[in-house]
């Protein structure tokens, strides 16, 4: 399976429909080279707020929240979105998601409609969304929150660093808009094998994550505890936690870890990898997932990482 295009809008999981694509605008700025300027046109990603209403049977919908994204896979991004943030268990929760795109029914393009086969308590999900936040509680309290909807992660795959080596440069290949823009981040599933099997791109990678997940849980292949989860940038405690809630057992990034993304990691039982570039990377959780027989270990000296030496490789 590989699909770096494919969107369910307007669904029932057995009939996907091609749905609203990322925009590209174009503006004219003044651009500064070697001291020499000139007026010319720049490609530019949209970004566009979209509501997500949320409502059971005979409910009436009921926003739930706002999110800055890239226009494109909305509604894979809302699915995504409830199912990470734990308001639905499965994609049989969800009677049929309408919106983002233009419809003869009146929807607006920035809103998505998600039909629950259940009633829907927006105090619960308040409740919910204060208790996950990482802002003003303590690192264990959201771990501990997260824990409650989300086992530690399956064993999973045991792979060969050299199947880690080439997934940047899969990733990026597949990034059509960031070519034409180079304002998106990107999350992309792979196999054991380090074959792309999709790819999904937002202005913030944690709606890129979302995306991705709601798209997996459409086609009924959550939980992910085969596959391995790669992020352009860094990697926060928003995207080990979703990681976690779709079962994730490998989750890589091009970029750095935060402290509590590492200990989430560890507590979820999900290798975490960071700095994967320029054929190398380091291992921050349960490295017993990643094959290194073919490496040979060098004397450890406990010496400090800096920023140069991650790029680097060294």
């Amino acid at each position: 399976m590989v699909d770096h295009e494919q969107t369910t809008i307007d669904l029932r999981f057995d009939k996907p429909s091609k749905g609203r694509q990322a925009e590209i605008v174009s503006r004219q700025v003044i651009s500064v080279r070697q001291g020499i300027w000139c007026r010319q046109r720049d490609q530019l990603v949209a970004e566009e707020p979209m509501e997500i209403q949320v409502g059971g049977p005979d409910q009436d919908m009921i926003s739930l929240a706002v999110t800055m994204r890239t226009p494109g896979h909305d509604a894979e991004l809302a699915i995504g979105f409830l199912y990470a943030e734990g308001l639905i268990g499965s994609h049989d929760d969800i009677i049929a998601v309408h919106g983002g795109e233009a419809s003869a029914v009146g929807h607006t393009c920035n809103i998505v409609e998600v039909r629950l086969a259940r009633p829907f308590d927006l105090t619960a999900a308040k409740r919910h969304f204060t208790a996950t936040s990482s802002c003003g509680l303590c690192g264990k309290v959201s771990i501990q929150q997260v824990a409650i909807h989300c086992p530690p992660a399956a064993p999973g795959p045991v792979v060969d660093s050299a199947v880690l080596m080439p997934l940047p440069a899969a990733l990026r290949q597949a990034q059509r808009v960031f070519e034409q823009t180079g304002g998106l981040h990107a999350a992309g599933l792979f196999d054991r094998a380090g074959q792309l099997l999709s790819m999904r791109e937002d202005i913030g990678r944690h709606n890129a994550v979302d995306k991705l997940i709601g798209q997996m849980l459409q086609v009924g292949e959550v939980p992910l505890q085969d596959h391995l989860l790669l992020v352009s940038g860094r990697v926060s405690f928003e995207i080990v936690q979703k990681a976690a809630m779709a079962g994730v057992p490998i989750l890589c990034a091009v970029s750095a870890a935060s402290s509590l993304a590492i200990e989430a990691a560890q507590h979820f039982n999900m290798t975490l990898v960071g700095f994967l570039r320029d054929q190398s990377f380091n291992i921050y959780a349960h490295p017993e997932r990643i094959a290194l027989e073919c490496s040979k270990e060098k004397p450890s000296h406990e010496t400090l990482l800096r920023p140069t030496d991650r790029a680097s490789g060294t």
